[in-house]
């Protein structure tokens, strides 16, 4: 963004604590704020939009729902209400159960809606801290170091001037699945600029809200690109919409294993204590260790029941959605999307189209697949239900090139998934994939807390790569 001829006003955040700053008002933003708030803290929420809740609100398709048990998506300090019954509950009740809350702990007054944060900018020896042994150069959670400015823009009127607020500590809550929408690369003359047709992303169409998505591909050849949730959600969708007059197509390269709500269900009401002692821990005991090499073969029998009803069950070869690797595989990368209702059943009354190909292109009136003029499928809009850029989105909130190097270029882990080793007084929440998201990232707002407050401090930045 060029801010060259901007007008900027510096800021001060009031507070007889340190000043930290949590950008997003998600899930995690929320629950980072919580329990601050909780240990005594005094932060500042900047959120974008004007409304908290994240792809809940701005990002959900009329039919997402929550692909976890509603009890493996609970607060520990606010269950869900009562008239919630269903198992795996809608967006809407996702949402207002987050509103809740907010409301419930009292968390609003601190959230500054409609303020973007386009930047933020290390005050401190950049070049010093790339030679810290120690994560901000003494292992605590505040240095003297170095602070940061954040660069805050009013989404409601970006003519405004630029807000400036140096802060001690900042949280990024900027979420995985929102922001920078992942397109594929394609030759010249070859991608969406040779199409005649509309071409979007799953993102774009969420955000249409049902009535106008419904209207936009109503009576349209639609062919929706990707295998993951939001793919086979808005194929579903289309396919309920258009009925077999004017099939959707799904057009993936690898497909996943999907699991039906029953087995879902049946999977996380498997999660007990018992099956800890299937898995190996970091510093386990020789007993632990013992016993999670002689039970850890009832994981791959487990993984491998499923595997077997769910090739009884479903035409996966048939169509060519037979997966090549295991789900035990899939399990373990915590990514299996669940199936939506009656999915083979549009498949199989000609509503929904499923399409292996390795490689695509576009033509004027449609798509070429692997390169072959005999491949050539008509279709009148395209979905990419492809991802989001989640690296470049963290990247581009840093000014420093080394940071951003930081961000995009290290294949080491965050330490505890929030803490980046060589980037100071910044903690990331929401970056990771979890059968719960919900509870794995209370925990780590509860530890990031803990932190904040002097409960702990990090080992040496040796330690956290290693």
């Amino acid at each position: 963004m060029d801010t060259t001829k901007r007008q900027y006003t510096s800021k001060k955040m009031q507070s007889d604590h340190k000043r930290i700053a949590i950008i997003g008002a998600g899930l995690s933003g929320l629950l980072a704020c919580k329990h601050l708030v909780e240990r005594g803290l005094d932060p500042v929420v900047f959120e974008s939009y004007g409304q908290i809740g994240g792809i809940w609100k701005r990002g959900a398709v009329e039919s997402t729902k929550l692909q976890t048990p509603k009890n493996f998506y609970q607060f520990t300090d606010l269950p869900w209400p009562e008239k919630v019954a269903d198992t795996f509950p809608d967006h809407r009740q996702v949402a207002e159960y987050l509103d809740s809350y907010a409301e419930e702990f009292g968390l609003l007054p601190r959230i500054q809606f409609h303020r973007k944060v386009t930047e933020m900018n290390f005050l401190g020896k950049e070049h010093e801290a790339a030679t810290w042994s120690e994560w901000g150069s003494s292992g605590e959670a505040f240095s003297s170091e170095g602070k940061w400015n954040l660069t805050v823009e009013d989404s409601l009127d970006p003519s405004a001037p630029l807000e400036v607020y140096e802060v001690d500590f900042v949280i990024l809550c900027v979420g995985m699945f929102s922001g920078l929408p992942n397109i594929p690369d394609f030759p010249v003359n070859e991608g969406p600029e040779v199409f005649c047709g509309k071409v979007i992303h799953s993102m774009d169409y969420a955000m249409m809200g049902p009535e106008n998505a419904a209207k936009f591909i109503k009576g349209k050849r639609v062919t929706v690109v990707g295998f993951h949730k939001s793919a086979v959600d808005i194929a579903a969708e289309v396919a309920k919409c258009n009925g077999n007059k004017h099939p959707c197509t799904l057009l993936y390269r690898k497909p996943p294993w999907m699991l039906p709500d029953n087995l879902v269900k049946f999977a996380f009401g498997n999660l007990t204590r018992f099956k800890e002692c299937l898995i190996h821990k970091p510093d386990e005991g020789l007993l632990l260790w013992i016993l999670a090499t002689l039970l850890s073969p009832l994981m791959w029998l487990f993984a491998m029941l499923i595997e077997i009803y769910l090739r009884w069950k479903y035409p996966l070869k048939k169509y060519g959605t037979l997966p090549e690797h295991s789900l035990g595989k899939q399990f373990r990368s915590c990514v299996t999307p669940t199936m939506p209702a009656h999915f083979y059943d549009a498949v199989e009354e000609g509503s929904l189209i499923l399409r292996k190909s390795s490689s695509f292109s576009f033509c004027r009136n449609g798509l070429i697949m692997d390169g072959e003029m005999a491949r050539f499928y008509p279709t009148d809009v395209v979905i990419f239900a492809t991802g989001f850029k989640g690296d470049e989105k963290l990247r581009n909130m840093f000014v420093s090139t080394f940071f951003q190097k930081c961000i995009v270029g290290s294949s080491a882990p965050l330490y505890r998934e929030i803490i980046h080793p060589r980037i100071p007084q910044v903690a990331i929440l929401g970056y990771l994939e979890s059968f719960s998201v919900l509870h794995t990232t209370e925990m780590r707002s509860k530890w990031l807390a803990h932190f904040l407050t002097g409960g702990c401090k990090l080992p040496s930045r040796r330690e956290m790569e290693g």
